[in-house]
């Protein structure tokens, strides 16, 4: 093969594992903990006869459903295609049976994928199991997109703790808020998108301060998609039962050193040491829970905990053009740039914080 039909060759392999990306991100917010999977069948002459993705947890893997989706005329034509997947084919029984059985019964002679799936009990014995079957597997096919997309997985398999992501807006001159009120710094566009995102995750987490200032409602009113779990970090106990945090109208969970008597039985207390300003023991005990995915929305003093203790994975960052003059200073963020938007009048940075992901874990 001439340079100028590998280059091609490669082209394709990479525009066909970019439908998978696609696919995979139909699933953002209803997988979990599960990861975000697509996965497309690519017959002769480069049609695509299949194509699917991981739709909910507990449902059929994003291979089964391609399978499933080729039309009864094109069957006969699996067995001599080709199968793209952006993370490895699991190897496991779960709530599902194994994918890698499933490609072996259709016959598949051919997988490309992206990511390598670092669930302990498959890291590689999918690949392994299929090239064993005498399946050919073409791995790493734009693998840093393939990450990004199995990360909060990932992340939570190898690291056993939430994908972390920080969220918070601060003025042009450099401040969070005022100390004693609320201050919007964000737009109608960069509200929505925040509502988006929260739609998207397991879980919010915000301090004692915030929920104090803001009374906030953590839900998804400018936008599609269900209600995170709410969570709040009140060491004594003194936060309000009036605050919309405590209304009973999504699950709300309370870090406290104090006894569940102390606040109202609409939500669910989980008592543990606060002591340290170090996540990590936190961030343990929510993973245990079941929690992959987590949203910090502030305030200063516990951004500032996850930031100093490097225990956060990507961190979006809205400049207002407000001017405050005073205020509450919003923390640094140092990471690696991935992402910079401007909506109207803030500007968006998204960061990604190369000491904590869990390629490096």
């Amino acid at each position: 093969m001439n340079e100028v039909h590998r280059q091609q060759d490669q082209e394709l392999l990479a525009a066909f594992m970019r439908r998978t990306f696609q696919l995979g991100r139909l699933g953002k917010g209803s997988v979990s903990p599960n990861p975000m999977v697509g996965a497309i069948l690519r017959g002769k002459h480069n049609k695509i006869i299949g194509e699917g993705w991981h739709r909910r947890h507990g449902d059929a893997h994003a291979e089964i459903h391609a399978f499933r989706s080729v039309k009864p005329d094109d069957r006969h034509l699996i067995p001599e295609s080709t199968l793209f997947v952006s993370l490895e084919p699991c190897c496991i029984f779960g709530k599902t049976p194994p994918c890698t059985q499933a490609i072996i019964d259709q016959g598949v002679k051919k997988v490309v994928l992206s990511a390598i799936d670092r669930t302990a009990a498959v890291a590689g014995r999918g690949v392994h199991i299929l090239r064993d079957a005498g399946v050919e597997v073409t791995t790493g096919t734009l693998p840093e997109m393939g990450r990004e997309l199995a990360a909060i997985r990932n992340t939570f398999v190898t690291q056993a703790i939430p994908f972390v992501f920080l969220k918070f807006a601060h003025s042009a001159d450099g401040f969070l808020g005022q100390k004693h009120g609320s201050v919007p710094l964000s737009n109608p566009f960069n509200k929505r998108l925040v509502h988006r995102w929260r739609a998207e995750v397991d879980a919010i987490l915000v301090g004692t301060e915030t929920a104090l200032i803001d009374n906030p409602r953590l839900n998804v009113r400018h936008g599609p998609g269900r209600n995170p779990i709410r969570i709040v970090i009140d060491r004594t106990g003194r936060l309000p039962h009036h605050l919309h945090l405590f209304d009973g109208t999504q699950p709300t969970w309370v870090l406290t050193e104090q006894s569940a008597d102390r606040f109202p039985g609409t939500v669910e207390v989980i008592q543990t040491d606060l002591s340290s300003s170090d996540p990590s023991s936190w961030l343990r005990i929510l993973a245990e829970r079941r929690i992959t995915s987590l949203m910090v929305e502030g305030g200063a003093r516990l951004l500032t905990s996850f930031l100093t203790h490097h225990r956060w994975h990507r961190a979006a960052v809205t400049r207002s053009a407000a001017i405050l003059g005073n205020g509450v200073p919003a923390p640094s963020v140092s990471g690696q740039l991935v992402h910079r938007q401007r909506m109207l009048d803030n500007e968006l940075t998204v960061w990604r914080n190369t000491r904590f992901d869990a390629e490096d874990s």
